[in-house]
C-alpha cells in the first residue's frame, strides 16, 4: 500500500531558531518514516514582504542546508524550490478564479496584517489560495500545521471540495487533504520568557557557536534568588529549554540541583550551553560541509523539483481538462 503524502512549506526567512527546530523542523523530518514527503522553501509566500533579491536568494540557500543538516534524506524526501515548479501559479490563478473576496477576508493572516497596519498587497489578501495550490498540487493527503495554520488547510479543502462539486462530474479532480496537528509541540521559550520569536529579537539561531552561543544563553531571563535558596526548575526558562535537549537522566540530575540549594542560575546557563554545544555540534558540522560543497545542494533542489514536477505536470493536466483549458 502506498504511503500517505504529506507536505511542508519553509518560509526562507533566515537561519532558523531552537523554537523552529522543535516546533517545527523536528516534527516535520519526523513524517519521513511514515509518509511521501515533499518539502518546498516558500520562497513566493516570502515575497509577500522580502523585497530584498540578495536576501531571498541566501534565505532560500540557509534553509535548504539547515533542512538538509538536520536530517532531511533525499532519497526520501523531495526538497525543492517552489518556484521550480511554475504550475503552482498556474494553479493559483485557477483557484483563486473560484473564491470569493469574503472568504479570503476571513483569514487569519489577512486580518492579523490588517490589525497591525501592515502593508497589505495582493499578494497577502490571496495567501491562502497560493497556499491551497502548495498543498492541492501534489495530491497531499496530509499536511502538517500548528492550531493556529489548521485554518490554512480547512480553506485548501473547501477549495478542492468546491472545485470537485463545479467540475468533477462526480469525480475527485483534486485530493481533499487533511491537516496533521502537532498537539503536542512544545512552546519553546525565548530569552526574556515570551515564545521564542524573530519578532521578539529573543532567539538562539540553531547556528551559533563558542562564544557567542554561550552569551546568548547567559542572556535569557531569571528570576533573582539568590544562590543558596532553592529553586522551582518548572518556572525557569534556562530549564525549559534545558529539557528540550538533554537527556532524562541530565534532566533529572539537573531538576533536583535547583531544589537542593546552592546552585545558582548561571551553573544552570552553563549546563544549557554544555548541552546546546552537544546537540547542535554534529548539524552545524554537516551545515559546514554543505556550505562548501554548492553543487550537492543544488542537485538535492534539482533532483526534488524534478519529482515535484512529474507529480504537478499530472495534476494541472486533470485541472485543465476539468476547467476546458485543455
Amino acid at each position: 500500500m502506498a504511503k500517505a503524502r504529506a507536505l511542508t512549506g519553509i518560509q526562507p526567512s533566515g537561519v532558523p531558531h531552537l523554537g523552529n527546530l522543535k516546533g517545527m523542523i523536528e516534527p516535520a523530518l519526523s513524517l519521513q518514516d511514515t509518509h511521501e514527503a515533499f518539502y518546498f522553501i516558500a520562497s513566493y509566500h516570502a515575497m509577500t514582504t522580502l523585497k530584498d533579491p540578495e536576501a531571498l536568494r541566501r534565505n532560500q540557500r540557509e534553509a535548504a542546508m539547515v533542512w538538509l543538516a538536520f536530517g532531511l534524506d533525499p532519497s526520501r524526501t523531495s526538497l525543492f524550490l517552489q518556484q521550480a515548479v511554475p504550475q503552482v501559479c498556474e494553479l493559483s490563478w485557477i483557484l483563486a478564479c473560484q473564491v470569493n473576496t469574503g472568504t479570503l477576508e476571513r483569514a487569519h493572516a489577512f486580518k492579523a496584517a490588517r490589525d497591525k497596519r501592515r502593508e497589505i498587497n495582493l499578494g497577502t489578501f490571496s495567501y491562502p489560495v497560493l497556499m491551497a495550490a502548495d498543498i492541492l498540487l501534489y495530491d497531499s493527503t496530509h499536511v502538517p500545521v500548528g492550531q493556529d495554520q489548521k485554518q490554512h488547510v480547512e480553506m485548501a479543502r473547501d477549495m478542492a471540495q468546491a472545485f470537485n462539486h463545479r467540475f468533477g462530474g462526480g469525480e475527485a479532480v483534486l485530493t481533499l487533504p487533511q491537516p496533521l496537528i502537532r498537539e503536542e509541540v512544545a512552546v519553546v521559550p525565548g530569552l526574556d520568557g515570551q515564545k521564542m520569536s524573530k519578532s521578539y529579537d529573543n532567539t538562539i539561531s540553531v547556528l551559533l557557536q563558542g562564544k557567542k552561543l554561550r552569551k546568548r544563553a547567559m542572556q535569557i531571563v531569571t528570576d533573582s534568588l539568590p544562590l543558596e535558596a532553592p529553586k522551582d526548575p518548572d518556572t525557569c526558562n534556562v530549564f525549559a529549554l534545558y529539557k528540550l535537549f538533554a537527556e532524562p537522566d541530565a534532566v533529572a540530575a539537573l531538576d533536583a540541583q535547583y531544589r537542593g540549594g546552592n546552585f545558582g542560575y548561571g551553573h544552570a546557563k552553563q549546563a544549557l550551553y554544555e548541552v546546546l554545544v552537544e546537540a547542535l555540534a554534529e548539524p552545524q558540522r554537516r551545515y559546514a560541509e554543505l556550505a562548501a560543497d554548492p553543487g550537492y545542494v543544488d542537485g538535492v533542489l534539482a533532483a526534488g523539483a524534478e519529482r515535484a514536477r512529474g507529480i504537478a505536470t499530472q495534476t494541472i493536466e486533470r485541472v485543465r481538462r476539468a476547467v476546458g483549458l485543455n
